[in-house]
């Protein structure tokens, strides 16, 4: 029996499908998300379907979580991101007790007790500085690929301040800095560094060891080490960071079904 979850993130869609018995994982994808959130989700949903060779009949649960979770019309429910990141990262990495997830428009801070569950949780969905928009605007501004950003920020030796606490304001100070000669390689370490700055602001008080990050933001080098040395703690990028969430969606679907034959 298969089950599988969907992830609508902000800015990718994911798909998982696990064996419901095993929970392990028999295939996977993801695609650029847009404004037709469930005809995406439905799209990416079959070409897994066909590259693994799972028929759709086969597929006895589906959990949607994520930004669009709502929008997505195959699935059977939905579960709240902040429930299945911690069920995805449990699985992955059983120990974990903090997971920062950082993805396109929002960012989050989850404690996790010895049993994977949340046993608080902290969220940032006001404010683009502290998500992946931030380094969005920021390649934008110095016209560069998203992906270049780690590899730029690498040779900073002295990181910008980027002191402002809006994205917007944060653009025209980015504007300033390079009017007045500061190195891109520099900016981009600030704008790293201001990001960890505001997830540390969010936690609060100390985290727990261990801490895995995740989300899209997670595969951006230089991240880890910025929150690392924000935190104080050193900080693990969960294996395929981008896909914890359908994972998690994935284990719920099973774990429901197979709890509703019991009955």
């Amino acid at each position: 029996m298969i089950c599988a979850g969907i992830d609508a993130g902000s800015r990718t869609v994911k798909v998982v499908l696990i064996d419901a018995k095993s929970l392990q994982v028999v295939a996977q994808g993801l695609a650029d998300q847009g404004v037709e959130q469930d005809r995406l989700a439905s799209q990416l949903f079959k070409r897994v379907l066909k590259d693994s060779g799972v028929a759709r009949k086969n597929v006895a649960a589906i959990v949607a979580t994520g930004y669009g979770r709502n929008a997505v019309s195959i699935a059977d429910t939905t579960i709240t991101e902040i429930t299945c990141h911690a069920v995805g990262v449990h699985r992955l990495v059983p120990d974990a007790r903090t997971v920062i997830d950082i993805g396109g428009q929002d960012s989050k801070l989850l404690r996790l007790d010895g049993r994977g569950k949340v046993r608080d949780f902290a969220m940032n969905d006001r404010c683009a500085a502290g998500t992946g928009r931030f380094l969005e605007v920021t390649a934008a501004r110095l016209g560069v690929e998203l992906g270049a950003l780690g590899r730029i920020a690498a040779g900073s030796r002295s990181p910008a301040a980027i002191s402002s606490m809006c994205v917007v304001f944060a653009e025209t100070e980015i504007t300033g800095l390079l009017a007045t000669g500061t190195a891109r390689q520099d900016i981009v370490a600030g704008v790293q560094a201001a990001i960890a700055a505001r997830i540390v602001a969010m936690a609060g008080r100390s985290v727990a060891i261990p801490v895995i990050f995740t989300g899209g933001v997670a595969m951006v080098s230089g991240m880890a080490e910025a929150l690392q040395a924000a935190l104080g703690q050193a900080v693990t990028v969960s294996p395929e960071p981008q896909m914890t969430g359908a994972l998690g969606a994935a284990i719920l679907a099973a774990e429901r079904k197979l709890a509703s034959e019991l009955k």
